[in-house]
């Protein structure tokens, strides 16, 4: 899982004398920030110098603020990606941290990555076995290989031919001959949306990350599709047909995405509150004994506020987070994730004592985040805690995008509901059910994957 951002000034270099350059890197670094959810283990910036096919990179480990802005300032570019990124495959050696930057017979290019493929291994033993020497652990890196044994076809050629061999999830922006590519897997997995400044345009993971520039939305980058942007040009370029069924990720709305994001036209903050609502009519039907209703701070409040409104009860925050620890699901270690929730929570003794008190929450994943907090809630003295969940369990490990490989990362795959109730110490326990996740975000069920509740996996990795 990782956030992306591109930039490309499409003002000519003859225009830029004695007047002020472009901001195009500040703009990459700004809208990174933006995109400080989608990953908090390492991040990395790369750019063409002005005139020049040659690219330059900085990287940091954990949070985007490692890298200093003032590296960056003065530098003249006209084009720039970045991307922040959960360690996923390969860990957080440097080598590993992207944007990957190679030079080859062809020239200079950089490539980064949001998504997993899932032939991977198949890949890589054919590229092996013609001479390929890896460099790094991303799955990311196939496709500069692929590449490089096109050495016959220009940098755009050789990545359209080599696209083709790619299965899975990804987004991925790349610079090359001069040129900004961002493209989207002919599925849509992974998320990818164009925008406009002026003479800039962006291309980024979410809506969110155009709104802190002031740019314009445009359009999502289509499945299939690779938008090529020139100084002169913005050209469509399909590297696979369009498709009726889609595979556009459900998880972005549970709690992937930034609740201010647009995502296929669908308002996300929009959706979880409908989530909440679809909770709330769920427990009308027989009725829950409650006396105020909280979220499981941030990713579950934006449902509670729904469930509170359509079942009249008070919505308090009665739990409260400390904002410098982060996203507890996505930190690498179990150790790690247990310590963040203690650090992270904290409930509020006078509002939940002695009371009835529902707690929403987004998901159920590796339950080990959740558990730790039900054991802080009772610290606050409530009488009855009933825990709704706005997805369903996650069941299945996520082969696109989520560092959830194995089934036994996932409390939900080895326990039913019941023993996930009394695993968790709620008093009750409900979740939304797979056609009301649909239903909420409005697409439809064709375009979506749920894989990772169903296990009904969109592509056949052993075709």
């Amino acid at each position: 899982m990782g956030g992306l951002f591109g930039a490309f000034s499409q003002t000519s270099a003859a225009v830029h004398i004695n007047q002020e350059r472009d901001s195009t890197l500040e703009d990459v670094y700004l809208g990174l920030f933006a995109l400080q959810h989608r990953g908090q283990q390492s991040a990395g910036i790369a750019w063409t110098h002005e005139g020049s096919d040659r690219i330059q990179s900085l990287k940091t480990v954990g949070l985007l603020g490692g890298i200093d802005i003032l590296q960056l300032d003065g530098i003249n570019s006209n084009s720039a990606i970045g991307q922040v990124r959960v360690s996923g495959k390969g860990g957080f050696v440097l080598q590993n941290i992207q944007p990957l930057t190679i030079k080859y017979s062809r020239g200079h290019l950089a490539v980064a990555h949001d998504g997993n493929l899932s032939n991977t291994e198949e890949l890589t033993e054919k590229l092996e076995k013609d001479g390929a020497i890896f460099q790094s652990e991303c799955d990311t890196e196939l496709l500069l290989h692929l590449m490089a044994h096109k050495p016959d076809k220009s940098p755009l050629d050789a990545l359209l031919c080599s696209l083709p061999s790619l299965k899975g999830g990804f987004s991925m922006l790349l610079l090359l001959e001069g040129k900004l590519v961002a493209l989207r897997d002919p599925l849509g997995f992974r998320p990818l949306v164009l925008g406009r400044r002026e003479n800039m345009v962006y291309a980024a993971s979410e809506t969110c990350a155009l709104d802190i520039i002031g740019a314009k939305i445009i359009r999502e980058v289509e499945p299939g599709e690779a938008v090529v942007i020139s100084e002169n040009n913005m050209e469509s370029i399909r590297f696979a047909p369009k498709l009726e069924d889609l595979s556009v990720c459900s998880f972005e709305y549970v709690y992937i995405a930034r609740p201010d994001s647009v995502m296929e036209g669908k308002y996300v903050y929009a959706v979880r509150k409908e989530l909440g609502r679809i909770l709330a009519r769920m427990d009308s039907v027989r009725g829950v004994n409650a006396n105020l209703v909280s979220g499981m701070p941030d990713s579950g409040t934006i449902a509670a506020l729904g469930y509170a409104e359509a079942s009249g009860l008070p919505y308090d925050i009665a739990v409260s987070i400390n904002r410098y620890v982060g996203r507890t699901f996505i930190r690498p270690t179990q150790r790690i994730r247990e310590l963040g929730v203690r650090l992270k929570l904290n409930p509020s003794v006078q509002l939940m004592s002695g009371k009835n008190v529902v707690i929403v929450d987004d998901s159920i994943v590796r339950g080990v985040t959740l558990k730790k907090a039900m054991q802080t809630i009772r610290l606050s003295g409530p009488k009855e805690i009933h825990m709704r969940i706005a997805s369903p369990p996650v069941r299945f490990p996520c082969r696109y995008s989520l560092d959830t490989s194995s089934a036994d990362m996932l409390i939900a795959s080895r326990m039913n509901i019941e023993a996930l109730c009394l695993h968790l110490g709620a008093d009750s326990l409900k979740h939304v059910k797979e056609q009301d996740l649909i239903n909420a975000i409005g697409l439809p069920s064709n375009k979506m994957c749920t894989a990772c509740f169903s296990g009904k996996y969109p592509i056949n990795d052993n075709a």
